[in-house]
């Protein structure tokens, strides 16, 4: 599909990597953005549409799919990290990333796929992460989340085809966003990650690997574990 032109809507979309796509989609002239975020007042780019949204809500969304009725374009960005560990991470930090990643993502599909549906097919675009297939054991609730969430993405892509609505995943490290603000590691600028999700989306990719990094992981699932995760050699 065409970016310009597009009715989008990007949840997160009032900061970091979610403002950075709202920017782009204006930029390269789509018709509408709705820039979807709990406070929509938090929302201050010129030109988009703020909508009010917890995806972690299903009146929240249900509402919001009532409003946005002509999107061609859903960009589930949302998100949460919480730093939950595997053997001391709190439970209910877990189930709260699930319930942003995987069920989130999840509500926010299915509410807008017959919009998708009934405007063409379109696209739509979950926002992963290279800890979708990488893990951080002193993070390992955003690492899970981010595993189930590529997997209903998969599924997705296979169910939704039939309307012909595209289902696109980003895969990206650290991005220099307040998420990762206090971590000393190379950041990728929000701003090119955007342009480069839309960029796959335009040229109807299924995956986006934004970075160097989520290329070298997504390339070494093939191999032996211990490729990853050297420290199991001993």
């Amino acid at each position: 599909m065409q970016i310009e032109g597009a009715v989008a809507l990007v949840t997160g979309g009032n900061r970091g990597l979610g403002e950075q796509f709202v920017k782009a989609l204006l930029d390269r002239g789509a018709a509408k953005v709705y820039a979807a975020a709990r406070n929509p007042d938090t929302v201050t780019t010129p030109g988009a549409v703020p909508l009010a949204l917890d995806i972690t809500d299903p009146d929240s969304v249900r509402a919001a799919a009532e409003k946005a009725q002509d999107v061609t374009l859903l960009i589930n960005n949302a998100g949460i990290s919480t730093g939950a560990g595997v053997i001391d991470g709190d439970l209910a930090d877990y189930r709260r990333e699930m319930d942003t990643h995987v069920f989130g993502t999840l509500a926010m599909s299915r509410a807008f796929a017959p919009a998708l549906a009934r405007n063409g097919g379109g696209a739509l675009l979950n926002v992963l992460s290279v800890l979708s297939w990488y893990v951080i054991p002193s993070g390992a609730a955003y690492s899970a989340a981010k595993a189930a969430e590529w997997s209903v993405t998969n599924s997705l892509r296979v169910q939704l085809a039939e309307q012909q609505t595209l289902v696109t995943a980003l895969h990206v490290g650290y991005m220099d966003t307040d998420m990762a603000a206090s971590l000393d590691t190379p950041k990728a600028d929000p701003a090119k990650v955007a342009h480069a999700a839309l960029d796959g989306i335009e040229a109807r990719q299924y995956e986006v690997l934004a970075d160097d990094i989520s290329q070298q992981v997504k390339a070494g699932l093939a191999a032996d574990p211990s490729a990853l995760y050297p420290q199991l050699l001993g």
